[in-house]
């Protein structure tokens, strides 16, 4: 398999970039946003046509591109939908993204798409489980993904191999990389009741291939403070501070800055990207 995410951007400075919305599709064209990278999920993308796609083939001429899948349902026990491994191939194969993505979950059972990113237990054979889709997947678009961490509302009494152990042994038996979501680790961390920092500082800096950054609600359900990762907001300071611990040690990742409900203007995106590409250019210069 090739490693296509481990990758520097022409130019100077390290790479940021930002979530590719409809909306912004003309603004793009038209203002070319200092960013170095755009993000599309790979389901948006699974037809031969469009508007999308013209828009999407020009962009393309001028940023490079993160494909991030959300449907594939690596966790699914019956395997993958081999209908959608194929679309997911022919959007890889049409776009030559510079890195491709999927998350640690399921969300397929019995044919039917529940639209969710659903949790799974984390124990020896659900491993061996994701192992396997994983490879199938790899070997269909001949090239290694990244696999997201989840954000988590509950644990299961199953679960033998805790989260970022289990990710890094799927790592090691399939040659995946790590996409690390920082804002995930936060909102988990603090529904879970667990040290955010000490999930960061235990990350092995080779296998991440790249970084989320978000924002997230947080709910008052019957006197319980809940976080949401809603992707509806900037990213707070609290995931920031996580975030620069976390290039501080690893040095400079390529970071994206995801923004999927109540979406800004795009000079509000690009701000934030900017102040991502700000945090890595400065801690590199410290260590020079």
């Amino acid at each position: 398999m090739s490693v296509d995410y481990l990758w520097q951007p022409k130019g100077t400075g390290r790479p940021a970039g930002i979530s590719l919305k409809t909306e912004h599709f003309s603004d793009i064209l038209t203002s070319r946003p200092a960013v170095d990278f755009l993000e599309v999920h790979a389901e948006n993308y699974m037809t031969e046509g469009g508007a999308h796609h013209r828009y999407l083939e020009e962009i393309c001429a001028h940023y490079a591109l993160s494909v991030h899948g959300v449907g594939m349902s690596l966790g699914s026990a019956e395997g993958l939908d081999p209908a959608h491994v194929a679309r997911f191939k022919a959007v890889v194969e049409r776009y030559r993204p510079t890195i491709v993505s999927e998350h640690l979950a399921w969300s397929v059972s019995g044919g039917t798409y529940l639209n969710d990113l659903l949790p799974l237990p984390l124990t020896v054979e659900s491993l061996d489980v994701v192992v396997r889709n994983i490879d199938t997947l790899q070997q269909a678009i001949g090239r290694s993904v990244l696999v997201e961490n989840p954000s988590s509302y509950l644990s299961f009494k199953s679960s033998e191999i805790p989260e970022l152990e289990f990710l890094v042994r799927l790592a090691e038996r399939t040659g995946a990389g790590l996409l690390m979501d920082v804002n995930n680790v936060y909102v988990s961390a603090r529904n879970m009741e667990t040290s955010p920092e000490e999930y960061i500082d235990a990350v092995p800096a080779s296998l991440i291939g790249e970084v989320h950054l978000a924002g997230h609600a947080v709910k008052n359900i019957d006197g319980v403070e809940l976080r949401i990762d809603d992707h509806g907001s900037a990213v707070s300071p609290d995931v920031w501070a996580l975030y620069e611990r976390l290039i501080t040690r690893v040095g400079p990742k390529p970071t994206l800055v995801e923004w999927d409900t109540d979406i800004p203007p795009l000079s509000i995106l690009v701000a934030e990207a900017e102040k991502a590409k700000a945090v890595m250019n400065a801690l590199e210069a410290a260590h020079v």
